[in-house]
């Protein structure tokens, strides 16, 4: 799942990269507006973290950019501003949530959980297929509810497959999920991770939809 990340400040864009990173995410880091709206014009983003204070155009002018081109991507608004005027213009811009700075990274990660579901329409934050349960707010997956240890590349990938539960998740798609745009990238990487999830999980988890890609648990009519 990759992020934008737009902040201006140095060393809390690395630390929230950081951390984000370590919670499976990929981040890509715009340090102002004009790189901002580049990023968006040339990347599909799972959601944005995006600062007001901006050198080159304020984060609300990257948001209404957004916006007028019917781009739904979640943004939350990472500011110093914590006046009431300032979270009201932000949401009315069409921010999804507000955070004011200085926040607890746990925070912002449970909210973006908790976005993420919304956007993908779940209630629960916990993903289920068959006896296999995966909670991305701890990276925990369990088969039967005995723990499962997977590399960060196999729980990539069965975190790809199991928010698209039942439809054909590609290749590339796959590819993007566990690697983002990074070059070099083996053609049988993705069939040794499938490979190694089987022999974890159950040969019948997962199906090779051939020509196509892959699918997790049972097809959607």
């Amino acid at each position: 799942m990759q992020l934008l990340l737009v902040e201006d400040d140095t060393m809390l864009a690395q630390a929230l990269a950081t951390g984000l990173t370590r919670a499976g995410y990929r981040v890509d880091h715009a340090a102002d507006a004009p790189a901002a709206r580049l990023a968006l014009s040339d990347h599909a983003y799972v959601a944005v973290l995006l600062d007001l204070g901006l050198p080159g155009g304020s984060g609300l002018s990257v948001l209404k950019g957004v916006r007028d081109r019917y781009d739904t991507t979640p943004v939350i608004i990472l500011t110093a501003r914590d006046q009431l005027s300032d979270r009201i213009a932000g949401l009315d811009a069409g921010a999804d949530d507000y955070l004011v700075k200085p926040f607890q990274p746990d925070e912002l990660a449970a909210r973006l959980r908790a976005l993420l579901r919304r956007a993908q329409g779940r209630v629960s934050p916990v993903l289920e297929a068959r006896s296999i349960r995966l909670d991305p707010a701890t990276r925990r997956v369990t088969r039967d509810e005995v723990p499962v240890s997977l590399s960060l590349h196999e729980y990539r990938t069965l975190l790809a497959l199991m928010e698209r539960n039942g439809r054909v998740v590609t290749r590339p798609q796959l590819e993007e999920a566990v690697y983002g745009g990074e070059s070099a990238i083996e053609s049988n990487t993705v069939a040794v991770y499938v490979h190694q999830l089987r022999r974890k999980l159950g040969d019948d988890l997962i199906t090779t939809v051939h020509g196509h890609g892959y699918r997790l648990g049972e097809a959607r009519p």
